[in-house]
């Protein structure tokens, strides 16, 4: 087994430089300002109208001039953790006859988070060219029960040169006749690709929508974490707080949201309804429309059918499909007694179902030009960066330092529509974003408002029903929901 004597990794903090933000005009169009990220050097553009309207830019900037190192993991399978850890980790790795490094980076504070201090434990320096000895310690370090990984030093989130690899759809609301919409394709339940979803609403263009559930069974992973409305019906429930698009007809807008909704059976005894289109908890009651697309669980619980003019027209155990035309209320625990007690067979229940704008206090209404997508953290609000990582569940080092392909979509003060797609885990050809990269990045093509939807593998932008990033799996991936541009 060989030995490494390591180059000496020091403490770096990320720290944030103001960015200029696109000045603001009649119409949408491209900044005159330098790149914001890396050496500031205008990059290689290339453009072309898809429609009046809409634009499509490609941009290639920066150049690679990093190389690796051998991350060791944490006992819990991060690569960060706190001093004491990374010391207690480092000492184990030093005893195993290898040289290691604690390493100290700063997760940078967000809108609703402090900077915390994290520690990583690393191995070793090798030029871009000598992966190979990157991957040799790795494997050495698996004989001592020791996990670590090769890391390209770009994907760290502290200063780089890139490269970044980014495609841009800006679409001008005075020039553009057409409008927008989500989907959640042809179910709740079930996942599928953006490029099919585009096809199947006839799309212009879009990308890739929320996060979804992967944590759920298999059969139900395409439910999205975090609200959902399509066409004015209310398909998943809203995180309280979490940001999410809100889109009627042409207008669209950026803001943070909650919903309820209060089942109401003939004798008025009201309960809440906690979750729409997903599995239920304990003692939990839960919504399921016709567009969930699957059987309602078979978990010992209860469930109601209900018609459209609100009659119930079956009481039955859980595990039945939801036909066209009904919703089930299914209950668990002490809701499924609260549906036997209550929701009887041939009788009535009413359902009051509420979209809040907690920006301005006031209800969304569902019309049919009513469209809704949850994403994953807020980036830019009122023009500023504002990062509400911790709201929206994301203030990690992980999702907040580390780079990453990232999906994007911002609202410009004159109502325009700004989605990107930074391509990314491509070591030599595209680094990808951090959470701060992203936002500023958003804030330098003129969003006022901006979210980031699903990143990493997920994140795919489509025109003409063709996927035209690089998806990091390497083909793309089927997904919970998209946003698109229609006619």
């Amino acid at each position: 087994m060989s030995r490494r004597i390591v180059v000496g990794l020091s403490a770096i903090a990320l720290s944030v430089t103001a960015i200029p933000a696109q000045a603001d005009g009649a119409s949408l169009t491209f900044p005159t300002s330098t790149f914001p990220l890396g050496n500031s050097a205008a990059p290689v553009k290339n453009q072309r109208s898809v429609v009046p309207g809409v634009d499509l830019f490609s941009l290639k900037q920066g150049k690679s001039t990093e190389g690796w190192t051998v991350t060791v993991l944490m006992p819990n399978g991060h690569e960060d953790g706190g001093l004491t850890t990374a010391q207690t980790r480092a000492a184990e790795v030093q005893a195993a006859g290898f040289t290691p490094a604690v390493q100290k980076v700063t997760q940078p504070a967000a809108a609703d988070a402090p900077a915390v201090d994290r520690y990583l434990v690393r191995i070793g320096l090798w030029t871009f060219a000598e992966r190979a000895k990157a991957d040799k310690v790795v494997k050495e370090l698996k004989e001592f029960d020791i996990r670590a990984k090769t890391d390209y030093l770009a994907d760290d989130g502290l200063q780089t040169t890139g490269p970044w690899t980014m495609n841009v759809l800006m679409v001008d609301p005075k020039v553009f006749k057409g409008s927008f919409r989500t989907s959640v394709g042809a179910s709740v339940a079930k996942r599928e690709t953006t490029s099919s979803m585009a096809r199947r609403a006839g799309a212009i263009a879009g990308v890739n929508g929320g996060f979804f559930n992967i944590h759920t069974p298999k059969a139900l992973q395409g439910d999205p974490m975090g609200i959902s409305v399509v066409g004015g019906k209310l398909l998943s429930e809203a995180v309280p707080g979490r940001s999410g698009v809100v889109i009627t007809g042409r207008k669209i807008q950026i803001t943070e949201l909650k919903t309820t909704i209060t089942a109401t059976p003939a004798d008025g005894a009201k309960t809440e309804v906690k979750g729409i289109n997903r599995a239920a908890g304990t003692d939990e009651l839960v919504l399921y429309t016709e567009e969930f697309g699957t059987k309602t669980a078979a978990d010992g619980g209860t469930e109601i059918v209900v018609d459209a003019q609100g009659k119930i027209i079956k009481v039955r155990e859980g595990g039945g499909i939801v036909s066209r035309g009904t919703y089930v209320l299914h209950g668990t625990g002490v809701m499924a007694d609260w549906l036997l007690e209550h929701a009887l067979e041939t009788s009535t229940m009413k359902l009051d179902t509420r979209v809040i704008d907690l920006r301005t206090k006031r209800t969304v209404p569902l019309t049919p030009e009513t469209y809704i997508m949850g994403g994953g953290v807020g980036l830019v609000r009122n023009g500023q960066v504002r990062i509400t990582a911790q709201a929206d569940g994301q203030a990690s080092f992980n999702m907040m330092l580390r780079r990453h392909p990232r999906t994007m979509a911002g609202v410009t003060k004159s109502g325009g529509l700004i989605l990107v797609t930074v391509d990314g885990r491509n070591p030599g050809v595209t680094v990808g974003a951090s959470m701060v990269e992203a936002a500023q990045l958003m804030r330098w093509l003129g969003a006022k408002q901006a979210i980031n939807l699903d990143g990493g593998g997920s994140s795919a932008m489509v025109v003409g029903h063709k996927v035209i990033n690089r998806p990091s799996d390497g083909s793309e991936r089927t997904v919970g929901d998209a946003l698109f541009i229609t006619p």
